[in-house]
């Protein structure tokens, strides 16, 4: 199955790229890695606010992570052309927004990690790293990057 057909079974739509807020790219590409920026939550086309352990709970981050990672693969997409070129995910960064005893990093970036397993299979296998953070821009509750390897 195809990544677009797995992404259509998912009833998953592609966004295009966002444009970047301040003084960035929204990808580089360099030999066969492309390098995306990072996305932060978005919720019916607006910044997705919160903080976790204080005004959100685990499974609504999970749910913005999950969100943040369909943004990143609209924005791998118009990096590469055809989602098909990927030959693995090879890295995700996670920052969570979350009060100084929240411990669940890991549980909210799983939103965006199980979603990428379930477009690429085997090839969406990776690394990962998930902070807790004091703020992030505009509030965001989640701000991921990623880091994909091209056939």
């Amino acid at each position: 199955m195809s990544v677009y057909d797995q992404l259509q079974a998912l009833n998953i739509t592609l966004p295009p790229v966002a444009i970047p807020a301040a003084a960035y790219v929204p990808f580089v590409q360099t030999g066969n890695l492309v390098f995306l920026s990072g996305h932060i939550a978005k919720q019916d086309g607006k910044v997705w606010t919160g903080q976790l352990g204080k005004t959100m709970q685990t499974a609504e981050g999970a749910q913005a992570a999950r969100a943040v990672a369909i943004d990143l693969l609209g924005t791998l997409h118009a990096a590469v052309g055809d989602l098909n070129k990927v030959k693995r995910i090879v890295k995700v960064m996670s920052l969570v927004n979350s009060s100084p005893d929240y411990t669940e990093h890991h549980l909210v970036t799983n939103g965006c990690s199980e979603l990428i397993g379930q477009v690429f299979g085997d090839k969406g296998a990776h690394a990962r790293s998930a902070f807790g953070v004091a703020q992030l821009p505009l509030g965001a509750c989640v701000e991921i990057e990623l880091i994909a390897e091209l056939n």
